[in-house]
């Protein structure tokens, strides 16, 4: 027998068995074997999606040599105003040096500034310039214009229903 590419049956079973890079789970008998057997689809379906987003983004941040925390930390000064050293260091789940670090680099590229506090000369507070606010607009247009690229793929029922699904999930990460 033979299917529309030409292959036997066996060997198109073969092929979907070696495409098929997620992990393998048997069919499920209680609730919690689906929960399970979901929560694996799941997880590679996520790694394979971040692993999509950001090879794009390293190709977008490469030329301009920012890395991934560096840029998320644009990100996040892009919606603030100003931050001190300790409350980046917290955000980024880094000790203060480290985030300093960061910032240096930063710095150095002239996407943020640093500068005293007012109150307490010696807390170190942190702003984007304008050229780091350029760099995040111009990276979070790109990645708005795939987002549209697999909204496009979806029903409008279904893309409703990610936006839900996603917010769920931000606001649980937000709360941990």
């Amino acid at each position: 027998m033979r299917t529309r590419a030409g292959l036997t049956g066996y060997a198109c079973v073969s092929s979907f068995i070696a495409l098929n890079t997620g992990p393998v789970t048997s069919f499920a008998r209680t609730p919690t074997d689906q929960i399970r057997a979901d929560a694996e689809r799941l997880s590679h379906i996520i790694l394979e999606m971040q692993r999509c987003f950001v090879l794009h983004l390293c190709k977008e941040l490469a030329p301009g040599n920012v890395s991934f925390p560096q840029f998320f930390l644009l990100a996040y000064l892009d919606r603030k105003e100003v931050l001190s050293m300790s409350e980046i260091a917290k955000k980024m789940g880094h000790t203060t040096a480290a985030a300093s670090g960061l910032v240096a680099r930063l710095e150095h590229l002239r996407y943020v500034m640093r500068s005293a506090a007012r109150d307490d000369r010696r807390k170190v507070m942190v702003c984007i310039t304008p050229k780091g606010s350029a760099l995040v607009s111009r990276i979070r247009e790109e990645m708005v214009g795939n987002v549209m690229k697999i909204l496009n793929h979806l029903t409008p029922n279904e893309q409703k229903a990610w936006l839900q699904i996603y917010s769920k999930i931000h606001d649980y990460c937000q709360s941990k």
